[in-house]
C-alpha cells in the first residue's frame, strides 16, 4: 500500500478520533454536538488552528492560549490512537474492491465505537448500554454476511461465541453483586466474541486479562505505592486492547481450532 495513503489514513484517524473524543465528553451530559469547541476553564472559542489534531496541543505546549489552563493528554493521547487504528485497518484490510471495502468500513464503523466506549469507561468506569449494544448488533449481524456481500448461514461456533464468552462475566457480575466485574464488560465480550470467533476472542480476554493485571498493578505502585485490594478498574479498554492485538497480529495465547469442528 502506498505511504501515501497510510499518512492519509493517519491524519483521517486524528481528524476522526478528535471528534469521538467530544463525543465521549459530552455523552450523557446533555450537551449537544452542535456548536463550537470551547476551553473548559474559560469558555474561549477555539479557532480552527487551535484544533488541528495533536500539532494544536503541541504548538500550545498543552495549555489555552487565553487562560492559560492545563489541557487533558488525552485529546492527543486519543487522535493519535485513532490515527494508528485507521493505519492498521487500511493495511490489514485494504479497500481495493466493494467486497473488502464493506471489511473496511465494518472496522473502521466499530472502532469508532470502541473508542467511545474506552474513553467514557476510563473517566466514568461504566460502559454505555446504547453503545455497547449498538457494537454488539453490527458484529452479529455482519455473521450473515459472506465476503462476496450475499447472506450467508454462520457457522455454529460463531453464533455461540458471543454468549458462550459473555456467560463467565455475566456470573462473575451476579456472584459478586456487581464488585468483581460490571455488565458492561459481558455485553462488550458479546460484540467481541462475534467479530473475532469464539477460538481467536479466547486468545484476546486472555490477553486482556494479563495486560490488565500488569497495568493495573504498576498503577497503583506509581499511584499508592501498593496494590489496593477494593480499587476500581475499568477493564473496557483492555477488552478492547486484547481484541486489536488478536485482529492485527493475529495473537494465539492457547490455541483451541483443533478442539472445534463445527
Amino acid at each position: 500500500m502506498p505511504t501515501f495513503f497510510l499518512l492519509f489514513s493517519f491524519i483521517l484517524g486524528t481528524l476522526i478520533g478528535s471528534f469521538l473524543n467530544v463525543v465521549a465528553l459530552r455523552y450523557n451530559t446533555g450537551m449537544t454536538l452542535k456548536g463550537r469547541s470551547k476551553c473548559f476553564s474559560c469558555g474561549k472559542d477555539l479557532t480552527w488552528h487551535e484544533l488541528i489534531p495533536i500539532f494544536s496541543f503541541l504548538y500550545q505546549k498543552g495549555c489555552c492560549k487565553k487562560c492559560k489552563s492545563k489541557i487533558s493528554w488525552q485529546y492527543p493521547i486519543i487522535e493519535f490512537i485513532g490515527g494508528v487504528l485507521f493505519v492498521y485497518i487500511f493495511y490489514m484490510f485494504p479497500p481495493t474492491s466493494m467486497e473488502s471495502s464493506f471489511l473496511t468500513l465494518f472496522y473502521l464503523f466499530i472502532s469508532c465505537i470502541l473508542l467511545v466506549i474506552v474513553i467514557y469507561d476510563v473517566k466514568h468506569k461504566i460502559i454505555p448500554d446504547p453503545l455497547v449494544y449498538l457494537f454488539a448488533v453490527i458484529a452479529f449481524l455482519k455473521l450473515f454476511i459472506s465476503p462476496d456481500l450475499t447472506l450467508s448461514i454462520p457457522s455454529m461456533s460463531d453464533i455461540i461465541a458471543g454468549p458462550v464468552l459473555a456467560l463467565p462475566f455475566v456470573l462473575l457480575w451476579l456472584f459478586s453483586k456487581g464488585t468483581w466485574m460490571g455488565l458492561g464488560d459481558a455485553k462488550l465480550v458479546l460484540g467481541i466474541g462475534w467479530t473475532l470467533g469464539l477460538v481467536s476472542a479466547i486468545s484476546a480476554i486472555i490477553l486482556a486479562f494479563w495486560i490488565g493485571a500488569v497495568i493495573s498493578v504498576a498503577w497503583m505502585f506509581i499511584v499508592f505505592k501498593k496494590v489496593k485490594a477494593r480499587y476500581e478498574i475499568p477493564f473496557g479498554p483492555y477488552l478492547v486492547i486484547g481484541m486489536y492485538l488478536v485482529l492485527f497480529f493475529g495473537i494465539k495465547v492457547i490455541d483451541f481450532s483443533s478442539l472445534l469442528y463445527f
